[in-house]
Formats: C-alpha cells, sequence, structure tokens
C-alpha cells in the first residue's frame, strides 16, 4: 500500500478489499488445493494462515478462503494419516 496517497484513497482501497485480501484468498484456495497432492507439511499451514489474514482484512471472495482455510485442514489431516499409516514422512522402498 502506497504510504503518500491521500487518506481518501487510502481509505477507499482498504474497504474495497483492493489491498491484497482477495488474492490471499484465492492462495490460500490454491496452496491448500495443491496441499492435498504434495508439500501438505508447508502448504497446509500456509493455506490457514493465507485464509484467515484474508477472512479478517475483509476479502470479496470469503467463500474461497474458507475453502482455502478447510483445505489447510485437510492437509494437515492426510499428513497425520499417512504420517500414522507409513510411521514416518519418507514411502519406504524395497522390503
Amino acid at each position: 500500500m502506497d504510504s503518500y496517497a491521500p487518506a481518501h484513497e487510502r481509505d477507499a482501497r482498504s474497504k474495497d478489499g483492493s489491498d491484497g485480501a482477495d488474492g490471499m484468498a484465492v492462495a490460500s484456495f490454491v496452496l491448500g488445493l495443491v496441499g492435498l497432492l504434495a508439500f501438505n507439511i508447508v502448504l497446509g499451514p500456509f493455506a490457514l494462515v493465507l485464509g484467515g489474514i484474508a477472512l479478517v482484512r475483509g476479502t470479496k471472495r470469503p467463500v474461497r478462503a474458507v475453502l482455502g482455510l478447510v483445505l489447510g485442514a485437510a492437509d494437515l489431516m492426510v499428513l497425520v494419516v499417512l504420517l500414522t499409516m507409513n510411521k514416518g514422512l519418507l514411502l519406504p522402498f524395497g522390503s
């Protein structure tokens, strides 16, 4: 956000969600979705954080931010299931 912009422009930008909240909502959704397939230990928490921040900042896309939160939580649940089934992070190769 440009700190040299007049106050009325800064207020208008923060009210309409153009301060990055919409991008955070979309990023949360995408990271949560990709995290179901790979890197869920990293992408799940990022999806949770970005979705939460987007909701706090008042995004125009609250459904996408909530979906990012749900998918981020699902990423962590998949991680827990994989850890309990495989007894570790690495897949066993060989016998």
